[in-house]
């Protein structure tokens, strides 16, 4: 329980965030696929059925257990970190652009393909995992079973490489289309609200490959 507690303190709204995705989630998994199916995020005709919540809500239902273990560590690893450092309601408006971002891109794309359809949280998580290599470009992520940790901007620009590359080949229905978008809100987000950010981050980042 204390580490728990110890896990959340500083960023409620990570908290929060992180276990209504996985309640939301799970529930739609294991307990009532309907949520599922409801809040995916169809781009034809959405306007014509004012289906515009799901723009968000798509963002908290997923397509397996390996999309949501995946999106979930990402966000335990980076969002709770980031929260601490930036402030609550400045997180909460990096998460909410990053989803809406991600969900208006894909409907920008894809409002001509009937029968599309995608859900899952990762444009917001890119949002928030590009917005932490800004704030924390040093940092670095475990991953098993390599036994090296691996520089956070490399496991960025891998996840967004393997986003665009899988949304190419329309890989079920997670929202790659989604990860570009949100990992360039993140950047916008971080350039408009801490200006000279990335320019710092970038030259901490050259410097350590230079080392």
């Amino acid at each position: 329980m204390n580490a728990l507690v110890g896990l959340t303190s500083g960023a409620p709204a990570a908290a929060l965030l992180l276990g209504t995705i996985l309640v939301v989630s799970l529930l739609g998994l294991y307990r009532a696929p309907v949520l599922i199916e409801r809040n995916l995020l169809r781009p034809h005709g959405l306007v014509q059925r004012r289906d515009y919540a799901t723009l968000v809500t798509s963002g908290f239902v997923h397509a397996d257990i390996a999309h949501l273990v995946f999106n979930c560590f990402t966000f335990w690893a980076f969002g709770f970190g980031l929260e601490r450092q930036i402030g609550t309601s400045p997180f909460i408006a990096l998460y909410v652009i990053g989803l809406l971002s991600s969900s208006v891109a894909t409907w920008l794309i894809h409002r001509h393909h009937p029968g599309y359809a995608s859900l899952g949280a990762s444009g917001a998580i890119l949002a928030v995992l590009f917005a932490s290599v800004v704030v924390f470009p040093a940092s670095s992520i475990f991953v098993l079973p390599l036994p090296i940790p691996i520089p956070a901007a490399l496991f960025a620009v891998g996840y967004l490489a393997f986003s665009v590359l899988a949304g190419r080949g329309r890989v079920g229905r997670v929202n790659h289309d989604a990860h570009v978008a949100g990992a360039v809100a993140g950047l916008a987000f971080m350039a408009i609200t801490a200006p000279g950010s990335l320019a710092r981050a970038l030259d901490a980042l050259l410097s350590r490959l230079a080392s």
